[in-house]
């Protein structure tokens, strides 16, 4: 039997339009009582939860992280300074019901069982001013998405109607590119003409560009539809700056201005990408106990597949997605970065692994760098981070087994010769 560690606890099934509570009380070497109550999710019902909680001496309180509708039950649980409620959010896949028992009142009897005996690994569950600066970055990053779908659709209807100069210019979307479409859309100019419109280096594919516009089919439809994504484009671009002023109000706060300023001394790493990652991640390190649970938490470290003594090719775990996309993002910069520790890792595993590899295997050592800077406090310093013992003894049998074999080499090479 394993023994309580909790002696007043309570567990949440949380649904979208109610809510099944069972509280669990008792001595830690006895039975516990359980009763279970159901409550809606207004703010009323939760303030009622809320009270009853408060009314058993609940210690401690246990939900799902199911979808967003866990958060409202958060906001009011935490919304009472003078209560000390320990708020747990698991894992729904830690803390699966036996099967062929799955009802509402079980699940949360369950959950806080499981509770109870501290048979549960909490999730990280962020302060509220990080959550409202995910919720920013989040939503830039939806934006940004938003706006390349916008364009593909635009490069979609130039190719129905025979516009080539996406194959000429490197950005359809660039000045020269605006104009030629501003001119397509109205429908007054020759190709030739819309050719001329050409600025910059562009110029110097003036013939090019109008072989790519000859007896282009733009009809009607066509100037419909690029002139609804331009305008849709237009608004968004309106809408990311938007957000990056809020995002900048957000960072500029003592708890994540220098914290922000540290993330940017890392090759590859700039405002949007440092904002992403302490949205993400916190600007606080003390969650995480090393460097190698951060890279896990974020989805960019190795997975472990081992059976018979033989260890196979895993693929890296799922984690956090936002951070593993800002992580991987970056690590494309950073891998471009002369003289940086990055491009040397790249160089060295891009022609045994290949490119997207190298590139994760990238995105795992800048993990290991963002969580030695916030968790020292100082500016990122080529070389400064120490060798962990783990990684010296790996290189020490690395080392010696490349010995042993110079040695066995030099001896044959010996004997041939005393031959």
């Amino acid at each position: 039997m394993i023994p309580a560690v909790i002696e007043r606890c309570a567990g949440i099934d949380v649904g979208k339009k109610f809510l099944a509570v069972c509280v669990m009380t008792g001595p830690a070497q006895g039975s516990a009582i359980a009763e279970v109550r159901k409550f809606g999710t207004v703010r009323g019902e939760l303030e009622r939860l809320r009270e009853w909680l408060k009314s058993e001496s609940c210690t401690h309180v246990v939900m799902e992280s199911t979808g967003v509708y866990w958060k409202p039950v958060l906001n009011i649980l935490e919304d009472d300074p003078e209560y000390q409620l320990e708020i747990v959010l698991a894992n729904a896949q830690q803390v699966k019901a036996v099967t062929g028992h799955k009802t509402d009142p079980h699940d949360a009897r369950w959950l806080a069982h499981l509770l109870r005996h501290g048979m549960i690994r909490p999730s990280f569950i962020p302060p509220r001013a990080q959550r409202e600066l995910r919720d920013l970055t989040r939503r830039r990053k939806q934006m940004v998405r938003a706006a390349a779908e916008e364009r593909n659709r635009v490069q979609k209807a130039l190719e129905d109607a025979n516009v080539k100069i996406g194959d000429v210019l490197s950005d359809v979307f660039g000045l020269s590119g605006q104009l030629m479409l501003e001119a397509l859309v109205e429908g007054k100019l020759s190709a030739v003409d819309v050719a001329a419109l050409a600025r910059g280096n562009a110029r110097k594919k003036i013939d090019e560009l109008k072989a790519a516009l000859e007896g282009h089919q733009v009809r009607d439809s066509h100037r419909f539809l690029i002139t609804r994504a331009m305008r849709h484009m237009a608004f968004l671009a309106d809408e990311i700056e938007a957000l990056d002023q809020e995002i900048a109000k957000h960072i500029d706060n003592p708890d994540l201005s220098k914290p922000n300023q540290l993330l940017q001394t890392i090759p590859g790493i700039r405002t949007q990408a440092a904002a992403a990652m302490l949205a993400e991640g916190g600007p606080d390190m003390k969650q995480y106990p090393s460097g190698s649970h951060f890279s896990s938490w974020s989805g960019i470290a190795p997975g472990n597949n081992e059976s018979a003594g033989k260890r196979k090719r895993a693929p890296t775990l799922r984690g956090n997605p936002h951070m593993k996309v800002a992580l991987v993002e970056s690590a494309w910069s950073a891998s471009r970065t002369q003289g940086s520790e990055f491009l040397e890792r790249y160089q060295r595993l891009q022609t045994r692994i290949g490119h997207k590899r190298a590139l994760i295997a990238v995105a795992h050592l800048l993990a290991l760098r963002i969580y030695e800077v916030l968790q020292t406090g100082e500016p990122y310093e080529k070389g400064r981070s120490a060798r962990t013992e783990s990684s010296a003894r790996r290189l020490v049998r690395h080392h010696t087994r490349r010995l042993k074999h110079l040695h066995r080499w030099l001896a044959d090479i010996d004997s041939k010769e005393a031959q």
